[in-house]
């Protein structure tokens, strides 16, 4: 069985000779192809080389010629083998374990073996290692299996509800009627308004605000979630604090760190880490130093925390209920409750549910695309 280099550049090179432009571009998203999808059959072998290969409909019947004699199997497309004007009567018949040499062809132009049926070559399965991690536990992940997730972790997208700015912006329907440039432009008309201007409001997304348990119990998973909080200070301008015993602010550490140093800059800034757990205090805190400065004041608040808590239950509850009263949309992250025999029986986790408008797991890569669907969500109380 070929390996995945030698498969793509003798495919390639088997199309070049026969006539269609592929150039290392095209190789390369080839393999990438093959690396990603993973394609077992030769049908599905076919999709990935026509998608990445193929640039003019014109050529998919010289393509469906090649891929027959390299990879066997009747092509979804195509004309019938030995029906004139068949793009495979000039290529050679495939050798079994090994690819064509597409440049060997007899004198008459037919290719060998012509009237040989043709086989279901083996295609190799090329499985992504990161396709492996995705599926496991974050808790299980070394730092080297961590920094390779990052890649992934780095394509999501973490977007917030829209909120109506005090800005405006002009529109041909609109519901208001813009009296200042209305009255501008009915200069050029002698002081007649002929045309109305009209206008609606903004909108902008809203501010996302996280704070992310890094205590001992949390710790496996803080690492891979301040991972991911380092491409969302980036690329959502979050807000990002951790705590244990303490709050601290890491939006500045973040964004100033690299993608290779940001969880060592990060454990440096938060001096708590891998401490205690007092989230009714650091919830405490960040009410009355930032939240009730604005930053949580119509903002999607995430908080990543297993909910083991050393204070009193009724404290937290406290302020979870006067947090919920200026976000807008409050959303737990809690690993635990990935097991499906969990029960919110720890007394933290059950006096701060009932303030909560989504509780999800992101325990794994997987599993953070319901993480970034709480966040998205428009539904505001629970």
């Amino acid at each position: 069985m070929p390996d995945l280099p030698e498969l793509a550049a003798a495919f390639t090179v088997a199309l070049h000779d026969a006539g269609i432009a592929v150039g290392p571009d095209r190789t390369r998203s080839f393999a990438r192809a093959l690396t990603l999808l993973a394609p077992s059959t030769t049908s599905a072998l076919r999709h990935c080389a026509l998608a990445t290969l193929v640039s003019d409909p014109e050529q998919i019947e010289l393509f469906d010629g090649v891929f027959r004699e390299v990879f066997g199997g009747p092509a979804e497309r195509g004309v019938q083998r030995g029906q004139p004007g068949d793009p495979a009567r000039s290529l050679p018949h495939a050798v079994p374990g090994r690819l064509p040499d597409t440049r060997k062809a007899t004198a008459d132009g037919r290719a060998r073996d012509a009237d040989a049926q043709p086989r279901e070559a083996p295609v190799p399965l090329a499985a992504s290692p990161l396709d492996r991690l995705a599926s496991r536990d974050f808790a299980d992940v070394s730092a080297e299996e961590l920094a390779r997730l990052s890649e992934l972790m780095r394509t999501l997208v973490l977007r917030t509800p829209t909120r109506p700015s005090r800005r405006h912006r002009t529109a041909h329907h609109g519901a208001r009627i813009d009296v200042r440039r209305t009255l501008s432009e009915s200069r050029r008309t002698g002081g007649h308004p002929l045309r109305l201007r009209r206008f609606v409001p903004r909108s902008r997304p809203r501010d996302l605000v996280v704070l992310c348990d890094i205590s001992g119990s949390m710790e496996p998973y803080a690492r891979a979630m301040l991972q991911l909080l380092y491409c969302a200070a980036h690329a959502a301008r979050a807000e990002v604090f951790t705590f244990a015993t303490r709050l601290t602010r890491l939006t500045p550490v973040l964004r100033r760190a690299g993608p290779d140093d940001a969880l060592a800059r990060a454990g440096r800034a938060a001096p708590d880490w891998s401490g205690g757990t007092r989230i009714a205090d650091c919830l405490a805190e960040f009410n009355e130093r930032f939240g009730r400065r604005g930053m949580a004041h119509g903002a999607v608040v995430a908080i990543i925390s297993d909910g083991w808590d050393t204070g009193a239950p009724a404290d937290l509850a406290t302020h979870m209920a006067r947090l919920s009263r200026v976000a807008y949309r409050v959303v737990w992250v809690n690993p635990r409750t990935a097991s499906p025999r969990y029960r919110p029986l720890v007394a933290g986790m059950a006096a701060a549910l009932p303030y909560c408008d989504a509780v999800v797991s992101a325990h794994n890569l997987a599993a953070l695309d319901d993480f970034t669907a709480a966040l998205s969500s428009p539904r505001r109380r629970r």
